[in-house]
C-alpha cells in the first residue's frame, strides 16, 4: 500500500493532518522513539489487557496462521511517563505464540516493555509493513481511554513486524485526530430533544407558547470549530452546512471578532423530524465559536445571537442542562414579547422562554423512537400558515393540558411513577395544539402511536411536528422497537432506535 497515498485520502475525509500526524501514520519505524522525541521525555507502556485467544479468521489471515492457533492478544496504552495527561495511542496487537523463543514470549506477556525494545533485546532483525490507514468514529471505550466524546474520529494505521519472511506481530495503532494538530479546535456536542408539546397557544391571560421537553442521548450533534480567515462548514449536508454558516456570521458580528472560523460537522441528524437538530447546531456553533475567541456568554445570550428558542425554549433549556423541562412561555399581548401567533423560525429577537421547572429523568427508563419514511415536519412558510390558521386554541384545551403537566407528568417524573407520566402524556396527545399537529399528520402517525402503546409502551406521542414518533418505557425497550419497525417496514419504511435520557446538557472540550 502507498502509505502517502492513503494520508491525502485521510485529509479528504477527516481533515488536514499536522506533520507529526503524517508521520505517526506512514513511520517504518519505533513509534515509541518518536512520541519521546514529540514529547521531550521518555514514555510508558500500560497493559490494558492480555490473554491468549484462538486466531479468528481476519487475525489468521494477517498472520498466516492457521484459524484457532494460539495467539497473543494484548491492548496497551502509551502514555508520557509521570504525567496525568490522556494516552498518547492506543495500541492492539496479535502475535502467534508458535513462532516466539521463549525469552520473547516471557517479555511480551509478563512485562509492560515496547515491542521495539523486546525486539532490540532478543537482537531480532525485522522490518515493519504498513497494511493500512483509517479513521472510524471512536466508541465508548475509546471515548473513556482518551478523555475524548463519542464518535470523534481516530486515526488508526495497521502494520506488521515481518522477521524471516513471516509475520512476527500484527498491530494496530491508534489515536484522536484531535491530538497532535498544529492548531488549537473546540469541540462540541449536545443531545438532541423531544418537543412534547406546547401549553398554551390560547393567549388568553397574557402569556403564549410554553413548553414540555425531555433531553436524550441519541442522536446527538458533535461539530468542531477553530479559527480560520473565512468562514465555512464542512461535513453533514447542505442544510447543515447553510445553517452553520449563516449562524457563525450572526456569531462573528455580535462578537466584534476580527476573521473567520472553520465548523466541522462531524455527526448530525436529520433537521425537521421533531428532535431539534437546528437548536442544537445553532447553539454548539454558537459556542464553539465564543470559547474559540475567548468569550464567555450564557446561553440565552448564544440563543438570541444565533435567532433561536423564540417560541419553545426547549432546544434551549436541552442544550444549557438536559433532563425534563417545563418551560414558561412568552409575555403575550399589547406590550408583551410576542402579538400573535408564530413558531420559533418567525420570532426572531424574542428571547428564549424561562425555565420554570427541570429534573432529571428517570435514568432506567427507555425512550424507543420511530421515525418513519414520511415528508418532513412543518417548517418554513408552512409552519407559519399552521400557526395563523390554527390558533388560538380552545382554552378548555389549555386549561387541561395545564391540569396534566403541573398534576401527573410533572408528579410522575419527580416520584419515578412511570403510569402517571404515561397517563398524562397519553392524554395531551389529543389536547390544544397537540393535537392540531397529530391532525395534520398521514394517518400513519396516530397508527403507529397506537402500535407502540400496544407493545407495552407506558405511553406514546409525537415529538413537535413530527414525523418522529417517541413511546417511554422501563428498562426493556426490545418489544416496543420489534413494533415499530415492524410496522414502518409495512409502511415504507423507517428507523427506529432506544435512547437513555440525558440529564446534562452540551459539553465542551478545547483541544
Amino acid at each position: 500500500m502507498e502509505i502517502h497515498a492513503r494520508i491525502r485520502d485521510l485529509e479528504r475525509e477527516v481533515g488536514r493532518l499536522s506533520r507529526v500526524q503524517k508521520i505517526l501514520l506512514g513511520t517504518d519505524g519505533s513509534v515509541t522513539r518518536i512520541l519521546e522525541v514529540i514529547t521531550g521525555g521518555r514514555v510508558k507502556i500500560t497493559t490494558l489487557s492480555q490473554e491468549v485467544v484462538g486466531a479468528g479468521r481476519e487475525v489468521a489471515g494477517l498472520l498466516h496462521v492457521k484459524e484457532g492457533d494460539p495467539v497473543n492478544h494484548r491492548v496497551v496504552k502509551i502514555e508520557g511517563e509521570g504525567t496525568s495527561s490522556s494516552p498518547l495511542i492506543y495500541a492492539v496487537s496479535d502475535t502467534p505464540l508458535g513462532r516466539l523463543s521463549p525469552g520473547f514470549r516471557e517479555d511480551l506477556m509478563r512485562a509492560d516493555i515496547p515491542i521495539g525494545k523486546i525486539l532490540a533485546r532478543h537482537r531480532i532483525e525485522a522490518r515493519r509493513e504498513i497494511l493500512d490507514a483509517r479513521v472510524f468514529p471512536a466508541g465508548s471505550e475509546h471515548a473513556r481511554i482518551f478523555g475524548i466524546f463519542r464518535n470523534e474520529p481516530l486515526l488508526s494505521r495497521r502494520y506488521q513486524i515481518i522477521h524471516q519472511g513471516e509475520p512476527l506481530i500484527s498491530i494496530e495503532e491508534q489515536f484522536p485526530y484531535h491530538a497532535f494538530l498544529d492548531e488549537r479546535r473546540v469541540i462540541v456536542e449536545t443531545p438532541s430533544r423531544l418537543h412534547l408539546g406546547l401549553i398554551d397557544m390560547h393567549g388568553g391571560i397574557g402569556r403564549v407558547d410554553g413548553g414540555i421537553g425531555i433531553s436524550l442521548a441519541e442522536p446527538g450533534i458533535l461539530l468542531e470549530v477553530s479559527q480560520s480567515r473565512e468562514t465555512v462548514a464542512r461535513g453533514g449536508d447542505e442544510r447543515a452546512r447553510g445553517m452553520a454558516e449563516k449562524v457563525a456570521a450572526r456569531v462573528l458580528a455580535g462578537i466584534r471578532a476580527q476573521g473567520g472560523v472553520e465548523i466541522t460537522l462531524r455527526r448530525v441528524y436529520s433537521s425537521h423530524v421533531g428532535l431539534g437538530s437546528g437548536s442544537q447546531i445553532a447553539l454548539a456553533v454558537a459556542r464553539g465559536i465564543c470559547e474559540i475567541f475567548g468569550r464567555s456568554l450564557p446561553v440565552k445570550e448564544l440563543a438570541r445571537m444565533a435567532g433561536r428558542g423564540g417560541t419553545s425554549g426547549i432546544g434551549t433549556a436541552a442544550f444549557e442542562h438536559g433532563g425534563f423541562i417545563i418551560d414558561g412561555g412568552h409575555a403575550f399581548g399589547t406590550g408583551g414579547e410576542k402579538s400573535d401567533f408564530r413558531p420559533s423560525s418567525a420570532s426572531d429577537g424574542v428571547r428564549p422562554a424561562p425555565v420554570i421547572a427541570r429534573h432529571d429523568f428517570p435514568a432506567d427508563w427507555r425512550i424507543v423512537l420511530a421515525t418513519p419514511r414520511l415528508p418532513a415536519g412543518a417548517s418554513g412558510e408552512r409552519e407559519v400558515d399552521i400557526f395563523h390558521r390554527c390558533c388560538p386554541v380552545p382554552l378548555d384545551e389549555v386549561r387541561e393540558t395545564c391540569h396534566e403537566v403541573l398534576m401527573r407528568m410533572l408528579p410522575g417524573v419527580v416520584d419515578h411513577d412511570l403510569d402517571l407520566f404515561g397517563s398524562a402524556v397519553n392524554r395531551i396527545q389529543d389536547l390544544g395544539f397537540k393535537r392540531v399537529e397529530i391532525s395534520l399528520q398521514p394517518p400513519e402517525i396516530p397508527r403507529l402511536i397506537e402500535e407502540m402503546r400496544g407493545a407495552g409502551a407506558a405511553c406514546a406521542g409525537m415529538s413537535s411536528f413530527g414525523p418522529t414518533v417517541y413511546a417511554v418505557t422501563g428498562s426493556d425497550a426490545s418489544g416496543i422497537l420489534r413494533a415499530a419497525e415492524e410496522f414502518m417496514m409495512e409502511h415504507n419504511g423507517g428507523e427506529a432506535w432506544i435512547s437513555a435520557p440525558r440529564n446534562t446538557g452540551a459539553m465542551v472540550r478545547v483541544s
